[in-house]
């Protein structure tokens, strides 16, 4: 296999000497060049085109959303943005993630170095995920995980159960886990929903920080409300509940009632939030009372929680390859026989506005 090639775009020079050595020394992974704004970055790339663009926003002759949305029209390439800690940053970020970029890099206003040398890990996660780009119905990517740490199960934060099911009621609740694509198909989904449907929870893999303005952006296109989740927040019907960035969030009941717990934890899969923590809790907490669904992203962070999900009698899909900027979670999870089948993103929305009938559209 041949190196994926990386371009980095930045108008700060340490940031690109600092990304450069980092980058150069992942396996696989090669720069070709860095450049501080897009014009100077077009002209270097017109010699060899880059596999992925590294990609700050704010620089000058030309911003980053700008050079984006050109890139997309003229030269569809897989872009991670490079995006500082910020509410400014967050809510820029969000516009360019909406306009076709892969996935985000943080970066803080000091130790600099120190953060992204931490980070190792998922920066090599991001860009071989964006190497596997397409860019067919929604622009984003993924797929496989380097593995260089330990990679803990949804153990280390919730215990599994031995429980029997919960009798079905007519409560319902839709857990939702996505990852690298993840931000636009629930754009998607979330904006063509009634304020009729189920309480939703939601774990998109973002970084801290990020998840607010990503939620403040979906509520104001949707009819119905979306915001970060918030420890104690319940679950109700006309609501979908983000986990934030850097926490995991459990479904739990009480009474009749559904709530969420966020809690600190190790990674999950190599993630905080985890996907299989929120379906292994949903299990636990909503058994068949509850609709599963597993979307596009990298990774199999998911596939054993909704295994455990379907296991208690709970109607569990897949997002489609075919819909799917990376058929990385969906594929694990369709291996495990975690699903009872697989749909289009376009078929999603209508999908939990019928939850509440427990429709199997999967057979017939």
């Amino acid at each position: 296999m041949t190196d994926i090639k990386v371009f980095i775009v930045d108008d700060s020079a340490v940031v690109r000497q600092v990304l450069t050595g980092l980058v150069g020394e992942l396996p696989g992974i090669r720069v070709i060049g860095a450049a501080p704004d897009p014009i100077f970055a077009l002209k270097r790339m017109e010699v060899e085109w880059p596999d992925v663009i590294i990609l700050d926003i704010e620089m000058p002759r030309m911003d980053g959303i700008t050079f984006l949305k050109k890139l997309m029209q003229e030269h569809p390439t897989p872009v991670i943005i490079c995006s500082t800690l910020t509410a400014k940053g967050a809510e820029v970020t969000m516009q360019a993630m909406s306009a076709g970029a892969v996935d985000i890099i943080t970066k803080p206003t000091v130790n600099l170095k120190g953060f992204l040398q931490d980070s190792k890990t998922l920066l090599a996660d991001a860009i071989k995920a964006a190497s596997h780009a397409r860019f067919r119905t929604l622009s984003t990517a993924a797929k496989q995980t380097l593995d260089v740490k330990p990679k803990l199960n949804a153990d280390s934060v919730i215990a599994p159960s031995g429980l029997v099911p919960m009798s079905e009621t007519t409560d319902r609740v839709v857990a939702i886990g996505t990852s690298t694509g993840g931000t636009q198909a629930l754009e998607y989904i979330l904006t063509r929903l009634p304020r009729s449907v189920p309480g939703i929870v939601i774990v998109q893999h973002m970084p801290e920080a990020f998840t607010a303005a990503f939620a403040q952006r979906l509520n104001s296109l949707s009819q119905i409300n979306v915001k970060e989740a918030e420890q104690n927040d319940r679950v109700i019907p006309g609501l979908a509940l983000i986990a934030p960035g850097g926490k995991h969030m459990l479904l739990r009941r009480s009474g009749a009632q559904y709530r969420v717990e966020i809690k600190d934890g190790p990674l999950v899969s190599r993630h905080r939030p985890s996907v299989d923590v929120l379906f292994r809790s949903t299990a636990q907490a909503a058994g068949k009372n509850a609709l599963g669904i597993i979307m596009t992203g990298m990774g199999d962070d998911g596939a054993r929680g909704l295994k455990e999900l379907h296991d208690t009698g709970a109607l569990t899909v897949a997002q489609d390859e075919a819909s799917c900027v990376v058929y990385g979670m969906p594929k694990e999870a369709v291996k495990l026989g975690a699903t009872d089948g697989e749909m289009p993103l376009s078929a999603i929305p209508e999908l939990i506005i019928r939850a509440p009938n427990r429709a199997r559209f999967l057979k017939g």
